[in-house]
């Protein structure tokens, strides 16, 4: 008897869903990732029923004959301008059920969903050497892009370097959304990030104003998360920002979003000095907080060198592919 997989869309994620799709989710990364925390199933539920920033998700389980949900996938579609071309997957297939074509099938689910969409390329993150990889190249994904992951031990980070300011420069700090006083000026910094290393990958740019940084803030708020800024103001300039979000029941690890320093304000030490003022922040206001996570793409040098001399060590790597949509896959 043939072994037959249902892919069916997932319009609206109930509790037992969300259950269903964390479980495939967290039995993976114990899998391929071992040693990784898996995320809660509050996070997960979380990321499922919350809106992204300029950009919506469609959603499939795969079921098996059992009924039992033997994969997951989403696919983000953005729709801000300079990214309309752009879609993102995630898939998981749980490792008791792999070998079935689970994957294959939620993949050209996607891919279709994609063409509807018209989107140009789609984009995903393997593991260095893991299935995800070699699923990716199988289907004809392209390998883009590199990322190192780098762990910080908060207790034992080098800070040395909060100790004083650069001259000319101050320190701002605050939790959650900007306050209105400084919003202009950091969503003209933001708009630093679009000169980071995105090496072949078919990337686009985001374009930050002050609603837009303002909504990012909305979205990991309905997350439950925390959102830590520490920025260098420079007279009116926001030369530079870091930023740390704690997800929602996080316990020990935070996890580093963006870190950026205006070209104008760069070879000044900025981007040391805001990361090692955000350590002694967690110290002081979240001693619980015991390590931060962050990836740097490989070609990103300067920022990997800033990172290691804070005290970050290598973790692990991945790799971001890409497909191109029209092409299509095997």
């Amino acid at each position: 008897m043939s072994y037959t997989i249902a892919i069916s869309p997932l319009s609206w994620v109930s509790v037992e869903k969300a259950a269903a799709w964390h479980e495939v989710v967290a039995a993976s990364t114990e899998h391929d990732l071992p040693g990784e925390q898996p995320p809660s199933l509050k996070q997960v539920q979380a990321q499922l029923t919350t809106g992204g920033l300029d950009s919506r998700r469609l959603l499939w389980l795969a079921t098996g004959p059992d009924g039992a949900v033997e994969g997951v996938a989403g696919l983000r579609l953005f729709d801000s301008p300079g990214r309309e071309h752009l879609s993102e997957l995630e898939l998981y297939v749980h490792p008791d059920r792999r070998r079935r074509d689970v994957g294959s099938q939620l993949l050209a689910q996607a891919v279709f969903a994609a063409r509807v969409e018209q989107r140009r390329s789609m984009v995903g993150v393997a593991a260095d050497g893991g299935p995800g990889a070699a699923f990716c190249e199988a289907h004809e994904f392209r390998r883009v892009l590199t990322f190192i992951h780098l762990l910080l031990d908060v207790a034992v980070a080098d800070t040395r370097a909060a100790s004083a300011a650069p001259p000319g420069y101050a320190l701002v700090t605050w939790t959650g959304t900007v306050p209105d006083d400084l919003a202009g000026a950091f969503a003209a910094a933001k708009n630093a990030m679009n000169d980071m290393p995105t090496g072949e990958m078919d990337y686009g740019e985001q374009h930050w104003d002050v609603e837009r940084v303002r909504a990012m803030a909305r979205v990991l708020a309905d997350r439950g998360d925390i959102l830590l800024t520490v920025a260098a103001l420079h007279g009116n300039v926001m030369a530079g920002f870091t930023e740390i979000v704690i997800r929602a029941g996080e316990q020990r690890r935070a996890l580093q979003y963006d870190t950026a320093v205006v070209p104008e304000h760069r070879g000044h030490g900025l981007g040391m000095w805001l990361k090692a003022a955000m350590v002694r922040r967690l110290r002081a206001e979240h001693p619980g907080i015991t390590e931060i996570e962050t990836d740097n793409a490989q070609d990103n040098v300067h920022m990997l060198a800033v990172n290691q001399r804070l005290g970050f060590r290598e973790h692990r790597r991945s790799h971001e592919y890409q497909l191109d949509v029209q092409a299509g896959t095997r």
